[in-house]
């Protein structure tokens, strides 16, 4: 149940209660003036006073409850979705060896900082700069600028 909909369903409720306290307060009163000796010094009209005075204001309590429920905005459910992702096929036909050992790096680190990939090639910049230019000619790679670094994932 939507929340607002529980909010009109204690408002209805609070209205029945103030109704049943209405009816209550008038039945006791008539008995207490048709029994009660003492006129309107009877002390039992103190206590109905007092009685009637407390429910009301649990019923009006339970009013400012429904009102809150129908009034306040509902939480928007959040539905968190998990993709797969396929791991791209590369065709590594027509490459030389460096070439292929570059595109397995950067396959398996997912993408990683040119300078990081000339450690671990153990060529130099000029070499590697050469090697990047041939993969990013045939499509395979793509260099991302990142302050002064390039960082190396594979074309999409």
């Amino acid at each position: 149940m939507r929340n607002r909909n529980v909010g009109y369903l204690i408002i209805g409720i609070s209205l029945v209660i103030f109704g049943i306290i209405f009816f209550f307060n008038q039945g006791l009163l008539k008995i207490v003036s048709e029994t009660c000796d003492h006129g309107p010094t009877c002390t039992m009209y103190s206590t109905i006073s007092m009685q009637t005075w407390l429910s009301v204001s649990i019923a009006f309590l339970v009013l400012i409850i429904g009102l809150f429920l129908v009034f306040v905005k509902e939480e928007k459910e959040i539905i968190f979705k998990t993709i797969k992702l396929k791991k791209k096929v590369i065709n590594l036909e027509g490459l030389d060896s460096r070439e292929r050992n570059a595109v397995k790096i950067v396959q398996e680190s997912g993408g990683i900082f040119q300078a990081d990939l000339m450690d671990k090639l153990g060529v130099g910049k000029v070499g590697l700069t050469r090697l990047l230019d041939k993969l990013e000619a045939k499509q395979i790679i793509e260099r991302k600028r990142r302050g002064m670094n390039n960082f190396i994932v594979l074309k999409s």
